[in-house]
């Protein structure tokens, strides 16, 4: 019998410089997982990787066993280096990915023909073709356990004026990631739309919103780790504030659904 201890279960979190994807990396890491990192920015990730190595020392991980990849997955270049480290099922440590966290997104505001249209280029770039190419890349190589997180948003019910491509983006995120939870379900791998409401991710973001459907990352972030070890259902709606405004919109008719937020009501 080997005496060899078992790898680290091993992490790939987008977006993880700050917001949700920080939150995740530090959730994750405090449970045990070693994290690779990806954003854009080097000198964030740098500071993440401070606060992880700080962690590393209160568990059995090194403080070199967390790492990060710096890419821009608004571009094919960007997505190519990722996809690329995903798809070598061992791996840098040795292992393939245990949990991939497509948490990378971009919004812009704005009635949609005010907008320049090369705005929604790098958008759906974004949100669409970079999860379902690293969603591509990590379950061709997934083992029974594994667990793929999309992260949509409650916009992926209803669409709002105002945010037109985005929300569009994020239905899409969703109704990708619910057909994936049952194709992967024989395989013991999980999928799930992780669709939070409004996220302090920055001071004043959502000021707007009532203060009742504003969460902060660590409790949404807390909400998807649950339902990943529930494996009941493909989709969660973090905080009853917002699954319960999530039900109610949706049971309205289209119309006054829609007037609602393009009133910022929600």
């Amino acid at each position: 019998m080997s005496t060899e201890p078992e790898p680290h279960r091993r992490a790939l979190i987008t977006g993880a410089s700050e917001g949700l994807g920080r939150a995740f990396a530090l959730a994750l890491a405090a449970e045990g997982h070693t994290v690779t990192a990806v954003a854009r920015t080097e000198h964030r990730l740098l500071a993440l990787m401070a606060e992880l190595a700080e962690l590393a020392e209160l568990s059995e991980l090194g403080p070199g066993d967390h790492d990060f990849i710096v890419a821009d997955l608004a571009t094919p270049e960007g997505i190519g280096t990722v996809a690329d480290a995903l798809t070598d099922a061992k791996g840098t440590k040795g292992a393939p990915y245990d949990l991939l966290v497509n948490n990378a997104g971009l919004a812009h505001a704005g009635p949609f023909t005010d907008t320049p249209v090369d705005r929604a280029g790098p958008m759906i770039r974004l949100n669409c073709e970079a999860v379902v190419t690293l969603s591509h890349a990590f379950l061709a190589a997934a083992r029974p356990g594994a667990a793929l997180v999309n992260v949509a948003s409650t916009l992926a019910f209803t669409p709002k004026p105002g945010q037109a491509v985005y929300s569009a983006t994020k239905a899409f995120v969703a109704s990708f990631s619910e057909a994936l939870w049952y194709e992967q379900k024989p395989r013991g791998v999980q999928v799930l739309a992780l669709c939070p409401g409004p996220t302090a991710t920055r001071p004043g973001l959502h000021d707007d919103v009532p203060s009742a459907l504003v969460m902060e990352p660590g409790a949404v972030v807390t909400s998807a780790l649950k339902a990943l070890r529930r494996h009941r259902r493909p989709t969660v709606v973090p905080g009853r504030a917002n699954a319960f405004m999530a039900r109610v919109i949706r049971a309205l008719p289209r119309g006054r659904a829609l007037s609602l937020l393009a009133d910022d009501a929600f």
